[in-house]
Order: structure tokens, then C-alpha cells, then sequence
């Protein structure tokens, strides 16, 4: 059995299509972004809670693969693509040569990131959890046209800033955006957002924490 890295992951030729199709397939039904780049920042992010936390290099390591694969399942459809996800993974990481015991870290993640069937199983799902939630930002935005905006364009594209906070001694994970409310309002950001925010609140429970929100310096809830 080998040791797989976020590096071989993400130069891998197979896995790099995957997720440059996924983002395609969703930018062709009028999603935001979610390819290479959305990958790399889960990917830094989940590591980052990780090692912040007092994980090992190589459950961060784990982690991060699992935030990097996370959308992969949208190559095929935006419907189950978490299930879906966890399905390629498994494919891909085994014809990699990673153990068993590893995979099944993975892949338990990748399957339960969606807040719709999604549960913190372990700790590389929860990071992988708040890492994507908290990838709210106007470059995500692939919509040129903004006379035609949905409240998710308007949302993100609202976002200047996002930022993911660990404060290890206080056990906090602190979500800080700051948000043109001339684009959108926060009555917007809650409606499309709660959910998301309730799986955050519940993942940071699993890793021992509590979860905060800020928005333009004012604390929520």
C-alpha cells in the first residue's frame, strides 16, 4: 500500500478532468464555481482546522484529499453527487494504491458533506463540512450577465471577503465575512444559508468547538 499525498491527488490527470467537468456540468445548470479552484481552498482549509485542532500531518493530510475530491461526484449530477463522490473516490484512491483503512476516512467524508443527507461522521468530514460552507466569495461567481443574478449569484457575489478563523485554546471556529448589502441582503445570505450554517454549528460541535458567525464585524445568533 502506498502514501497518497494532497499533491498526488491533485496532479493526478484523471482527477483533474473530473473536477474541471464537474464545474462545467454546473456551470451549464447556472451554479457558482465548484472546480479546481473551490477544490484547493476545502482542501487548505480542512487541513488547516486540522492541524490547528491537534490532529496528526497525516489526518490533516487526509483531510485535505477528502475536501479536494469533496464536488468530484458532480461530473455526473448535482443530484446525490455527495453519494456519488465517495463512489469515485474510492475508484480512484484505490487504483492509487491507498489502504483501506484510509479510503474509508475519505470517502465517509466526501458522502457527508451535503447539508440535505450529510452528518459529521468523523473528523474529516466535519472539517470538510466547515471548510465548504464557509467558501462564500464574489469569485465564485460565473455568471457574466448580472441583470441575471439569482439570490445565489447575489450572495456570493455580495461576499468580499471570507474568512475561516481557529482559535484552538478557546475551542472556537469562527466564520468572518464581510457583505455589500447594496448586492444582497442578509435576509438573502440566511435564506439560502441556514441550513449550511446549522451543519457548520453541528460539525464544530463534533470537533469539539463552537461555531461562530460574523458578519461586517457584528456577531450572529
Amino acid at each position: 500500500m502506498a502514501i497518497i499525498t494532497l499533491d498526488e491527488v491533485r496532479n493526478n490527470e484523471t482527477v483533474r478532468t473530473y473536477l474541471q467537468m464537474a464545474n462545467q456540468v454546473l456551470y451549464a445548470m447556472g451554479y457558482t464555481e465548484h472546480g479546481l479552484r473551490h477544490a484547493g481552498i476545502v482542501a487548505n482549509n480542512a487541513r488547516r482546522l486540522c492541524l490547528k485542532l491537534g490532529y496528526t500531518e497525516r489526518q490533516a493530510e487526509l483531510a485535505a484529499i477528502a475536501g479536494y475530491l469533496h464536488d468530484i461526484g458532480n461530473v455526473v449530477s448535482r443530484q446525490n453527487h455527495a453519494q456519488t463522490g465517495a463512489l469515485i473516490a474510492f475508484h480512484l484512491l484505490t487504483q492509487m494504491g491507498m489502504p483501506p483503512e484510509e479510503i474509508a476516512i475519505i470517502v465517509s467524508a466526501i458522502g457527508n458533506h451535503e447539508e440535505t443527507s450529510g452528518y459529521p461522521v468523523n473528523y474529516a468530514a466535519a472539517t470538510v463540512i466547515l471548510a465548504d460552507k464557509s467558501d462564500v466569495h464574489f469569485s465564485r461567481v460565473q455568471n457574466p450577465n448580472r441583470s441575471a443574478f439569482d439570490i445565489h449569484d447575489r450572495v456570493n457575489f455580495a461576499t468580499q471577503r471570507s474568512r475561516l478563523r481557529v482559535m484552538p485554546k478557546e475551542r472556537i471556529i469562527e466564520l468572518n465575512l464581510e457583505i455589500d448589502t447594496s448586492v444582497a441582503s442578509l435576509m438573502e445570505y440566511f435564506e439560502i444559508f441556514l441550513d449550511r450554517m446549522v451543519m457548520c454549528r453541528r460539525a464544530a460541535e463534533a470537533l469539539e468547538c463552537q461555531f461562530h458567525l460574523m458578519i461586517n464585524g457584528a456577531p450572529i445568533g
